[in-house]
């Protein structure tokens, strides 16, 4: 079972069915022409808008994948939690983890400090574009999932979430909620905010300038292909990975007042070996990439 039926739902659900990984693919949203739309493209078999009758539904579920914005996930998961079985297995995709984990964790369990049936996850995969129109059963091919157990996480329940993600075509690695909070901050979350401000800078400049945007070329296009996802997600995002992203931001600035004091200075080399040391790092990320594909 699928709650929320969106581009990683949706392509879960699409990824489940070319694999035959479930009898039946049942989802939940609050949009219904969004469930439609998904039953058309195959993502889910039926649905519901009625999260009660889901609810009943799900008591006979195997697994259940939270795939909502990370702002609804505990709302969700403990209007749910009480529904299912003591053999489902819950896992989620939201981009962040930290304290929600172990709130969710209390959910899917026999009571605080007891063994949890819910194992934290988040596929590093996506689109800029949202919705289930923008699903493709390929999505998670080759791509990387987090998961973040904790020492109560039910072993067999860890492996049928990595076995899952594995059937699916995605990599899994296990980590830290916390140290996932930390690490994402810095090489997804950062970037986003990156993007949105860069396009909202070029905006404020337009502004007083004419229009500026139909100016810009393919570089402007691929750096800011980001600031095209979904506004709420990113909004979520942001509040829930607050602490962290602060960090980083500080750290970014740090970055750009250190090129800002070299362009001041007139200093030719120190901004060679700033771009050089990007550079270097750029192309072995990519060097990376190619080596596992």
């Amino acid at each position: 079972m699928i709650v929320g039926v969106g581009l990683i739902g949706g392509s879960i659900g699409m990824a489940v069915r070319e694999k035959r990984l479930a009898d039946v693919i049942i989802g939940l949203d609050p949009r219904e022409e969004e469930l439609k739309r998904a039953v058309a493209l195959k993502a889910i078999d039926r649905y519901e808008t009625d999260f009660r009758k889901f609810s009943r539904a799900a008591g006979d579920a195997d697994l259940v994948i939270l795939a909502t914005p990370v702002g609804r996930l505990e709302t969700v998961a403990r209007d749910l939690s009480a529904a299912l079985s003591k053999k489902t297995v819950v896992t989620d995709a939201g981009s962040v983890k930290g304290p929600l984990v172990h709130r969710l964790e209390d959910l899917f369990s026999g009571g605080p400090s007891k063994p949890t049936r819910f194992v934290g996850g988040h596929p590093i995969a996506g689109r800029e574009t949202s919705g289930v129109k923008a699903a493709t059963a390929d999505l998670f091919s080759d791509a990387l999932c987090i998961l973040t157990p904790t020492d109560r996480t039910a072993p067999d329940a860890l492996g049928a979430v990595r076995r899952f993600w594995g059937l699916i075509g995605a990599r899994t690695a296990s980590m830290d909620p916390d140290a996932h909070d930390r690490i994402l901050a810095v090489v997804s979350h950062l970037p986003h905010l990156v993007a949105y401000a860069l396009v909202n800078t070029v905006l404020d400049i337009q502004s007083k300038n004419g229009d500026l945007l139909s100016y810009s070329g393919g570089g402007f296009k691929d750096f800011t292909r980001v600031a095209a996802s979904s506004p709420e997600m990113w909004r979520d995002i942001c509040l829930f990975n607050r602490e962290n992203l602060l960090a980083v931001i500080e750290a970014y600035e740090q970055a750009l007042d250190r090129l800002k004091r070299l362009m001041v200075e007139g200093n030719a080399e120190g901004l060679r070996r700033e771009f050089e040391r990007a550079r270097e790092a750029r192309k072995k990320l990519m060097k990376q990439g190619r080596d596992r594909a």
